[in-house]
This record gives C-alpha cells, structure tokens and sequence, in this order.
C-alpha cells in the first residue's frame, strides 16, 4: 500500500516535471539564429510611443535613443503619451522632440489605457502603417525600425525585438536577471521563431501593424498588459514574429525593494493570465488545430524557472527517498536526473547568449539564494492588483 501511494507521488510531481523540461530542451535545442528576411524597402511609415509616467529622470535619454535610428526622418514619429503625470515629462519630451499626448484618467490608470489612447490617436491621424512600443527607460538598436519593416514586408502583422537589459554589470542581480531573460526571450523566441509560432510579446520592444489593429483591437489592461495582447493575437488566428538582431534594453532594478516590488507584479500578473487563458487557447488549439495557439498554451502552463527548479528537486528527492524502500524506484532517479540535465542545458545557454561573461557564469552559483529571494517575495499577500511603474534608480 505504501508502495503504491509512493509511486503515485513520483507520478503526480513527474508529470508536469517532464513536460516542463522536455519543452525547455526542445526549444533549447532549437536555439540557432533564425534566418532573417530580405532588407526593407524603407518606405513604412512609424509611429514608436513612449507610455510615461512621471519619467522625467529617464525621458530624454529615450528620446535621444530613437533619434539615432537609421530609418528616413520623414518616415517615424516619436509619441509620447505622459499619463497623469506630476512632473514635468511631457515638457521635456516636448523640448527633446518628440509629439506628446498628455492624459489625465484617475480611473483608466495604467500602461494598458495609455498604450490604448495613443493607437487611437495613431489611427485617427493616419499617418503611420504601424505603431512601435518602447518603454520609457529603454535604448534602442539603430535597426530597430529595419528589422520591424522587413518583417512586415515579408507577411508579419506584430514583431518582436529582443527586448534586453541596459545594465548587466550593475550587480549580481542585473547579471542574473540578464541570463533569465537570455533564456526566456532569446532560446524560447529564437526556436518558437524557427518553428513558425509565436514568440508573444514583451512589453518593451514589439510592433504592431494598425491593420491588426483594426482587426484586433486593444483591449490589455492586467498587470502583464503584453503577454495579454500576445494571446488575444494568437487566438485571433495572428503570430508574432521574433527580430533577433535588433534590441529594446530597458534598466533592471538592483536594489531587493524595488526589485520585489517589480517581481510581485510580473509573477502576479502571470498567473492572472494562467487562471483567464490556459482554457481559451486550449480549446483553440484544439477546434482549429492551431500550432500557435497550443504552443502559448505551454508557454503559460510551463512556469517561471524558479517554480520548475522546485518541481524537479522534488522529483529528484522523492526518488532518492523510494530508493530507499523500492529498488525499482531506479527508473524516477533517472527521470529526475534528465529533468535536471535539460534544466542545465536551458540555463547554460542562456548564460551563453546573455553576453555576461565569466563573471555571470560565477553569479549562477548564488542562483539558488535568489530562487529563495524570489519565492519568499511571491509567497507574500501584498502583490499589487493594479499596474505600477517600477522606480527608476539611475
């Protein structure tokens, strides 16, 4: 009887272990560089909108940032949307250029209303093909707006660039945040990008055409506004493309307030998403047998890194322990220790990609201090129920 309860343990913690490495190695397996469309004709026209929210620290450096862009002057707009704002962002977006629109809403309050507004007043001018979303601290490639255009022209409606870290070296927490994200938007977007999925959307860094718009409307406003809008596309029968070689870097926090602060809203919203979405694309998927749409179905139900750690150490320990009483009980162990090979795989190439070096490869080693960080910090009652702008340190 006990024997039996203990296998059916392993499988219980077995099952979403092995799913979730198996996909990790897929799509660390299918990591090269996608191949990349032929140069633009440079005749599309942008809007790139900058949400804000009292930037005033960090808005000229933007700005400054999207007027190096190598596209034709006449071909970009730069708009900034101050959202209530209480400093004075929208005077100098003004001084440095750019278009503003100034909002003021005390109960549509958030990226999500912010970004809604300005592709409203995009469309209503009608000027631009499509609309650029960079975050209000981030610096952009000079290909940006390149590497946007040849997609559109070889068939894609919503691209995304890699949306990377400006300050890897700040500290051990930007080094191992910059690995992360090699992780999860370099491998998964490369390899979801060579299988022809969608490698969704990241907040910072993805276009849109208005034609999409028009056929999709936006209509994101939880807390991870953009992962959102990348499913409400993908059920809409609609991918989003993966540009490698352009980039949109925004500041990672270094300090553990903030940082918390940041983390509770990532890992709440997510699992916001989990709960409202895991249903609709699984059926999508299903009726319409569509790729794509059971492809973001796994992306949501493969959780955080730091979740699928503990499920695989579980693993591992409860195999360990029916050694003890089940000589059979080899068959988990080697279960588990697959699980762990593939996890090392995804987290090695990730750091390979993450261009920090030796000193990154050092930093993994405090990965599971972190971990512990992290899980304390989403284990607390007080994730924020609405959007808020992570404080800016530099």
């Amino acid at each position: 009887m006990i024997d039996a309860l203990l296998h059916a343990l392993l499988l219980i913690v077995a099952i979403p272990a092995v799913i979730s490495c198996g996909y990790l190695l897929l799509l660390t397996l299918l990591s090269q560089l996608p191949k990349q469309p032929p140069p633009a004709s440079r005749s599309l026209r942008f809007d790139i909108i900058v949400p804000a929210h009292n930037e005033a620290m960090v808005i000229e450096r933007t700005i400054a940032s999207l007027r190096r862009i190598d596209w034709p002057s006449k071909g970009y707009r730069i708009v900034v949307v101050a959202d209530n704002c209480s400093d004075n962002t929208a005077r100098l977006a003004s001084d440095a250029g750019a278009t503003v629109l100034v909002r003021h809403d005390e109960q549509l309050r958030g990226k999500g209303y912010a970004l809604r507004h300005a592709f409203n007043a995009s469309r209503e001018l009608g000027w631009a093909d499509a609309v650029v979303i960079i975050d209000a601290d981030a610096v952009v490639s000079t290909n940006l707006l390149e590497a946007c255009a040849a997609r559109i022209e070889a068939g894609a409606q919503a691209v995304q660039v890699h949306y990377g870290t400006l300050n890897p070296h700040s500290a051990w927490r930007t080094r191992l945040i910059t690995i992360a994200k090699a992780a999860f938007h370099i491998v998964r977007s490369r390899a979801r990008e060579r299988l022809g999925l969608s490698c969704g959307l990241r907040g910072n860094g993805w276009c849109v055409t208005h034609a999409l718009l028009r056929q999709v409307p936006y209509e994101a406003f939880s807390l991870t506004e953009d992962l959102e809008y990348g499913i409400q596309l993908g059920l809409a029968g609609h991918r989003v493309w993966y540009a490698d070689e352009a980039h949109a870097d925004a500041e990672m926090v270094t300090g553990e307030a903030v940082a918390r602060s940041q983390r509770q809203r990532w890992e709440g919203g997510r699992f916001q998403m989990i709960r409202k979405m895991t249903l609709p694309l699984l059926l999508a998927s299903i009726k319409r047998r569509s790729a794509v749409c059971l492809d973001l179905t796994m992306d949501l139900l493969v959780l955080p890194l730091s979740y699928v750690v503990l499920n695989v150490a579980a693993l591992l320990a409860l195999s360990l322990l029916a050694l003890l009483t089940l000589p059979q009980a080899m068959t988990w162990l080697w279960l588990s220790l697959a699980c762990v090979a593939s996890l090392l795989a995804y987290v090695l190439r990730g750091w390979q990609l993450s261009g920090t070096g030796s000193q990154g490869l050092l930093d993994l080693a405090q990965a599971p201090l972190y971990l512990l960080w992290k899980h304390a910090v989403v284990a607390r009652r007080d994730s924020p129920s609405e959007w808020i702008r992570t404080e800016r340190e530099s």
